[in-house]
């Protein structure tokens, strides 16, 4: 266990690193008192870039994860790290295992293979472009259009789920509601998308408000925006309306982007296995 505070995390990919980067980060947060110092080695795919790569390694020894398929190179990796003494692991090769186990084939050994362009990746794109054209209320007039549209005050994510979500191919629109101003007819009638209602707590949307304001050093004649009670208000119209029209809520007030983005997902989910929902 290192004592400096941080480690050396090498990541070693023949492709673009994507992957590996996920992984490990996703499991270093669970570290509070220890930080890694990423060292990412994409694209290697020749003895020459590997030797590369194990000359930083030795030079600052650590942890080492690898998404690498070929056999040769693996055999190399792996050899020079037990030589060096440190912990070295395939982040594919366990799932491979398993899948091969399964379905009883051996894999194609091509490295890069989930960047390949295909229908998926311009799903995203066409989410993605659908999402920015319909932000923030934009051109409600095409929001039956959208797979998803999200509804809520002020200060509720509802702009970075939609680009997360964009991000999945979820064609996704957002519509702030807004103090004294009615929603519009369009919003109402939408039949074909998921309509959800994002909402939080009053205190956590006034913290985020005030932390706006002073990040922007912006001063708002109306103090209603980050009065508590007014906030309040918002909030219980906006719970009012999701009910009136019997559109699905989510309390963001404890959730981070991914998870309000998941639980969106599981609604969109449940809304094509049953259609009369």
């Amino acid at each position: 266990m290192p004592d400096t505070g941080y480690f050396h995390l090498h990541l070693v990919s023949d492709a673009t690193g994507e992957t590996l980067i996920t992984v490990a980060r996703a499991a270093a947060a669970q570290y509070a008192n220890v930080a890694p110092v990423e060292h990412l080695y994409p694209m290697v795919r020749s003895r020459k870039q590997l030797d590369h790569a194990l000359a930083e390694i030795s030079e600052a020894p650590g942890l080492v994860l690898y998404t690498l398929l070929e056999e040769d190179l693996i055999a190399i990796l792996e050899e020079r790290c037990r030589e060096l003494g440190l912990p070295c692991m395939s982040i594919l090769g366990p799932v491979l295992r398993v899948f091969q186990s399964y379905l009883g084939t051996e894999t194609m050994h091509r490295a890069g293979a989930q960047h390949v362009l295909n229908a998926e990746y311009f799903q995203r794109i066409d989410a993605l472009n659908y999402t920015m054209l319909h932000d923030d209320g934009q051109h409600a007039e095409g929001l039956h259009e959208a797979d998803v549209v999200l509804v809520g005050v002020s200060r509720t994510s509802k702009t970075p789920t939609s680009i997360y979500l964009a991000n999945r191919g979820v064609k996704t629109g957002n519509v702030p509601l807004v103090p004294g101003v009615a929603l519009s007819p369009e919003i109402e009638k939408l039949t074909r998308p998921l309509v959800v209602g994002l909402y939080a707590s009053p205190e956590r949307i006034v913290q985020i408000r005030e932390n706006r304001l002073l990040g922007l050093k912006a001063h708002r004649q109306d103090d209603q925006y980050i009065d508590k009670a007014a906030v309040a208000e918002e909030i219980a119209y906006s719970r009012k309306l999701c009910a009136k029209h019997e559109w699905p809520s989510i309390d963001v007030t404890r959730r981070s982007i991914e998870e309000t983005a998941a639980a969106v997902m599981r609604l969109l989910s449940d809304r094509k296995r049953h259609p009369a929902m």
